[in-house]
Order: structure tokens, then sequence, then C-alpha cells
């Protein structure tokens, strides 16, 4: 089977089957390897592949009243969480990423790193949430010190700052935000640490809600 075959197999998927663009890719992907890794036959660009059309979907969007409605339901740290990213603008992985060194009280703003293609920018730190997002850190203060008592307390930093300031992953500036409730193994280093909350934790609790207040819509966070 050559380039012809592929290509006729693929364009099949497409037109006849009428599969997702996400099968078909896993399919291609699938043929790419057993050509290249196992067989060790070289393959032409596939030109001639009809490709599967991805499912235009609107975004979900709640009104003003239905985001107040659910917002009001949410609490402790992902209530936190999911009143900064309708405040400030922040992405879902922006907010679980967020560093105390990030954010700064003096100016009422959060500096965020590495956003959206690669970019950092400056947000509003919403004045309603000051007093909460300190009560925060406080209680993230604490953990952390309880953390280096036991002699971990560590946590990634990226572009391999952690080589060129050692003391950094412990530093208090560095630790995250809102980290996760236990520790989990890094698996770049293999080094037990605490990480940032998982953005899924995030995502159930605002679905939980949206039905609790009877909202039909598939809500996630970046409906707010």
């Amino acid at each position: 089977m050559g380039k012809p075959e592929v290509e006729a197999f693929l364009t099949a998927l497409a037109v006849q089957r009428n599969v997702a663009a996400s099968t078909q890719n896993l399919a291609l992907s699938a043929i790419l390897f057993l050509y290249r890794v196992v067989l060790n036959i070289p393959l032409s660009w596939l030109n001639e592949v009809v490709r599967a059309k991805k499912p235009a979907r609107l975004p979900t969007v709640l009104s003003r009243i239905e985001v107040q409605t659910v917002l009001a339901r949410t609490e402790g740290m992902p209530g936190l969480m999911l009143h900064l990213l309708y405040g400030s603008g922040m992405r879902l992985m922006e907010c679980v990423r967020l560093r105390v060194k990030d954010v700064d009280f003096s100016l009422n703003q959060i500096n965020v790193r590495d956003g959206k293609g690669g970019k950092d920018r400056v947000t509003v730190l919403p004045q309603s949430l000051i007093e909460p997002l300190r009560l925060q850190l406080a209680q993230v203060k604490a953990l952390h010190d309880a953390d280096l008592a036991a002699g971990m307390g560590t946590v990634w930093l990226p572009d391999a700052l952690a080589v060129k300031y050692p003391n950094a992953p412990k530093s208090w500036g560095w630790q995250y935000v809102f980290p996760a409730a236990s520790f989990s193994i890094d698996p770049r280093s293999g080094e037990r640490r605490r990480h940032h909350v998982d953005e899924k934790m995030l995502q159930r609790h605002i679905r939980k809600a949206a039905l609790d207040c009877g909202i039909a819509k598939r809500v996630s966070p970046h409906a707010l």
C-alpha cells in the first residue's frame, strides 16, 4: 500500500464514513508511525487527502445574571479562582499556574507570565478580591512553612531557573497561589513535590454550581 492507497483510505474515512477530524488525524498519525518507524519506508507528503471537517460549535455564553448566580454558589478556593477569572480576565491555566510573586497588591494588578502566545501581560486585580486573596496567601504560606519543616516545599520552575537559582524552588515568591492539596511525583524530575491545583477540579466545580442553579448549558470556566 503506497501513497495513493493511503490517501484513498484517509479520504474514505472523511467522505464515506463521515468520521470526525480528530479520528482522521489519529488514523493518519498511526499510518505515519507504521511507515516511518516500524517499516522504515518513506512516505511522500499526503496532499490529496480530503480532510474531515472540524465542527463549528458556538461557545457557551452565560448571561450576566447567570454568571452572578453561578458565582454566588461557589466558595472556598474554587470560588476565589472563579471570581478571579471573571474579574481579571485571566484564562483558566493562567489562574491555576499563578505564582505568589506575580500578585501585586501595591498596584492592584496581576502579572500574567507566559500567557497566550507565550507573552507576558498585566491584568487588573479587582478590589473586591484583595482581602480574599490575602487570606488565601496566608493559608498557602502556612502550608508552605509546614512543607519546608517536613523537608519538602519545592515547586517546578520554568526555563531551567532551578539550575541557575538553586534556592528558588523553595522560595516563597515562586510558590503557587493555588497549590494542590497533596504531593505528587513530578514526571520531569521524579521529585515528590506540591504542584498547582488541577484545572479539572475547577471545571467540575463550576459545572456543579451551574447544575445547582438550574442552568442547563454546559458551563466551563471559559464561559464566565
